[in-house]
This record gives C-alpha cells, structure tokens and sequence, in this order.
C-alpha cells in the first residue's frame, strides 16, 4: 500500500519554505498531492492557472522533482474530499512560527472532526527558510529586491513579470 499525503495551500507564489515541506515530505510518503487552493478567502497575485503553471516550473523544471512522486492539482473543496478522492489519509502542514500554531491546530482538529481516518502532519521547513512567507515575498518584490534566498528562478521571473 502507498502512502499518498495531501498538501494543500495557495502557493502564491511558492516559496522556499514550501519546498522544505515537500522535500521532507518526500521522505515520509510515496506520492505528494500537492493542491493548489482558490478558497475565497484571499486576494491572489496570481490567478490560479497562473500558479500552478508556478509550482510546475519550480517543482519540475527549477528543482528537477519525478511527476511519478509529485501531482500538482488544483481544488475548491474541502481538503478532507481531496484526502477522499486520492485515497489519502494524510494531510501535510507547514509550520513556520510559533504564532502558526494556534491556527493549524484548529484546522488540524476541524480535519479530524470531519474524517478521524485523516492524520495531519506537521513538517517544518529548514531553519534557514523559517522566516518566509509568500506575502513577505510579494512585498520584496514589489520594491525590486533581491529574490534568490526566498525562491526559485522561474518563480522570480513570474514576480517580475508583475511588478516590472
């Protein structure tokens, strides 16, 4: 039996710190989902077409990852259904900071309470990547700084197709 995880998130964009979660996850599991939310909640950057063209590149192109191990899709439901209909029953969370806690934790227990089949699992990024967030990375590239500690070189291109 394989072992399949979910990880979901709106990647906008994708950041280093992401990376670390699905490095390490890749050690855990056999096979990544990876899903690309357009929950309502947010105002993107970048539409999610946009994004999962994004992921793909860093994913595939920029970090040479195997599509046998990592599906890139996109969802609006709940990640529940998603763990449902990939037959998985892990779903993958990144932390980055104490103050991400309070929130996974509910999330994690709201999960639980919708399937108790579905695990979440916590993974940190490296400490190096800690601090990253794609909102603190649209705003360096906003003010044209310097981008290559934060993500991938095609991810950077898409910023600075935006904010040229």
């Amino acid at each position: 039996m394989k072992n399949i995880a979910i990880y979901p998130g709106t990647f906008d964009p994708i950041t280093f710190g992401h990376i670390d979660v699905i490095k390490n996850a890749l050690k855990l599991v056999d096979r990544l989902i990876v899903g690309i939310s357009d929950g309502n909640q947010k105002n993107f950057l970048f539409p999610i077409d946009e994004r999962v063209k994004i992921v793909q590149k860093a994913i595939y192109n920029d970090l040479k990852f195997k599509k046998k191990y990592i599906k890139i899709i996109t969802f609006e439901s709940l990640t529940t259904d998603l763990c449902k209909k990939y037959k998985s029953n892990i779903i993958l969370r990144g932390l980055r900071a104490v103050s991400d806690f309070e929130y996974e934790f509910q999330l994690a227990g709201m999960n639980r309470k919708l399937n108790n089949k579905i695990e979440t699992i916590f993974l940190m990024s490296n400490l190096e990547n800690q601090i990253i967030s794609s909102r603190f990375v649209k705003e360096i590239a906003q003010h044209k700084g310097d981008l290559k500690k934060f993500t991938t070189k095609s991810t950077i291109k898409s910023l600075k197709n935006i904010y040229a």
